[in-house]
């Protein structure tokens, strides 16, 4: 399949061809010792929020990007259990793969990782522990993934930015600046974790050089497309919810929100069985088999109604 791309920059309409679809990519590897002593016998990315694992989250959100195609990025240690909790993906018509991490290394060393996996296709990197939602969120994430050229970032407004990657830009939203961690912001949107690029962001990825805390900085990545006038922004504005829940407090706050969601509306957040339906990844039959295996409990319930309902 060849799908069509523009960018704008100073103006100028830049367009390309590429062949093939989006590869995804989730970050499930380092230590979250933020969240010790929460996590110190398995990855924090298998712990609940609400009524689900934490995975789920960044893995539905790429499957409403229309990724199919998932590696999944874990320690050695852990990778047996994800494994074990996601399979293959075939029973949500979706393809994963499993590499390890043996030690932190940064978001970039995923890229590395993942560099065969890659090839020459463009990537959706989106870390292990972050949670989007909202109602234009699949028309975004959609149009999101059709980028082909350069590399697209996703921001969003907070009230005390300084422990984010923050992003500074222009009336044009144009990107001027991204700062780690500032202790003064100079403005008041994060830099999330979900990252769009073109297949050249593997060579930029092997160019990049430890930060001073040793690792391999994303931000060096996004400040190169940004000096090529080839990053993207995308600002999620009222109306969409994004976690970052590498803290107590925060996968606290994620769990609530999904909570009141669900109990509020009776519709469930990243719940990939019902994606995958929704989006016709998988059919009715295929849906039915899956009920099965969830027994007599809330979330089989769910997906009781769903198949019932015949809702798309």
């Amino acid at each position: 399949m060849v799908i069509p791309c523009k960018m704008e920059a100073k103006g100028v309409s830049i367009f390309l061809t590429w062949g093939g679809s989006v590869k995804g990519i989730i970050l499930a590897g380092g230590l979250g010792s933020r969240l010790y002593p929460l996590n110190m016998v398995v990855s924090k990315q298998l712990l609940p929020v609400y009524n689900k694992p934490l995975i789920y989250y960044p893995l539905t959100t790429l499957m409403l990007a229309g990724v199919h195609d998932i590696l999944i990025i874990t320690t050695p240690q852990d990778q047996p259990l994800f494994q074990r909790l996601l399979k293959d993906g075939s029973q949500w018509g979706i393809q994963l793969s499993y590499a390890t991490q043996s030690h932190p290394g940064g978001t970039v060393e995923a890229i590395l990782i993942g560099a065969s996996f890659i090839g020459d296709q463009p990537v959706a990197l989106i870390l292990g522990d972050n949670i989007f939602y909202g109602e234009g969120m699949p028309g975004i994430l959609k149009e999101s993934s059709r980028l082909i050229t350069g590399g697209l970032i996703l921001a969003y407004y907070v009230k005390d930015p300084r422990q984010y990657g923050v992003v500074t830009f222009d009336s044009n939203e144009q990107v001027l600046d991204i700062e780690e961690k500032p202790e003064r912001p100079r403005s008041n949107w994060a830099m999330t974790g979900l990252f769009f690029y073109a297949s050249d962001v593997v060579e930029i990825a092997k160019e990049v050089r430890p930060s001073p805390r040793g690792e391999l900085e994303i931000t060096d990545v996004n400040k190169y497309y940004m000096q090529q006038r080839a990053l993207k922004l995308r600002l999620l504005g009222r109306g969409n919810a994004w976690f970052d829940t590498g803290t107590h407090e925060s996968m606290l706050e994620a769990a609530n929100y999904v909570a009141t969601v669900e109990r509020r509306q009776g519709l469930m957040i990243a719940c990939p069985e019902e994606i995958a339906y929704v989006m016709g990844y998988i059919d009715a039959a295929q849906l039915e088999k899956l009920i099965v295996s969830y027994r007599k409990n809330a979330y089989g319930d769910y997906l009781h109604r769903l198949h019932a309902s015949g809702r798309r």
